[in-house]
């Protein structure tokens, strides 16, 4: 009984440590919004996406309207988006998104956890070309027909619709946009009524590699470091 105890008490730890990681993520994604275009929504996209993404993952009202109101004050933290591009071990492609306010401390932070689990930060450019930056959608089922939703779409530069779960194993939509689209898809959206679940840039590899299930391990334990750091909002790879 003990020891069942024990694996829902780490469980719940689990759950709790991932949504504060979403919640600090998304609360940098508002304060940069806000800096660059104001605190209206309405007139606002990046903001407007920003909150339908704090909404995707439950974050509660009153932490965005804290984040949006820090983002307005005179000594609101600027970030900065670095993207770090390296290798995993095994050859495995990883690009790492940041937002920083001390970049030398990122790079100082990122580095060793390349070095240390069998990786290398690369430099700029040496990565990236193997993926396709892509607008990506996340919306619920509702009372739309999806194949005329699809063809619809289309015109607004959908290249993709497919399908997955959210956290809760409930069926959720994926579009999928060329990136210089993504304005477009957004706009389109919101003129059905749809409103996203999330809406986010994704990087999608060109090519994958897949690896037996120790090698495997040896890539997620890097990448696992890699999200706990405090400056890393998302990372992408090519493994399977």
């Amino acid at each position: 009984m003990g020891r069942i105890f024990e694996v829902r008490k780490a469980a719940k730890f689990a759950r709790w440590d991932r949504m504060a990681k979403q919640f600090s993520r998304i609360g940098k994604e508002i304060v940069i919004a806000v800096k660059e275009g104001g605190d209206d929504p309405d007139s606002n996209p990046a903001l407007r996406r920003a909150i339908q993404n704090g909404r995707g993952v439950n974050m509660p009202k009153d932490l965005i309207e804290r984040a949006i109101k820090r983002a307005m004050g005179k000594d609101a933290t600027n970030y900065e988006e670095v993207l770090f591009e390296g290798y995993a071990p095994h050859g495995v492609a990883v690009l790492v998104e940041t937002a920083t306010d001390n970049n030398t401390r990122t790079v100082g932070n990122v580095r060793p956890i390349f070095t240390k689990n069998g990786g290398n930060l690369g430099n700029s450019g040496s990565v990236a070309f193997q993926f396709e930056k892509v607008g990506s959608f996340k919306i619920k089922p509702g009372d739309f027909d999806e194949e005329e939703l699809e063809l619809e779409l289309i015109d607004f530069g959908l290249t993709e619709m497919g399908e997955s779960e959210d956290d809760e194993g409930e069926r959720i939509l994926v579009l999928r946009c060329e990136f210089k689209e993504f304005g477009n898809m957004q706009h389109a959206l919101e003129d059905r009524g749809i409103e996203p679940v999330s809406a986010e840039t994704d990087w999608i590899p060109q090519s994958t590699v897949s690896l037996d299930e120790e090698k495997s391990d040896e890539v997620l334990q890097l990448i696992d470091k890699l999200e706990q750091d405090e400056d890393v909002q998302r990372v992408f790879h090519n493994l399977v």
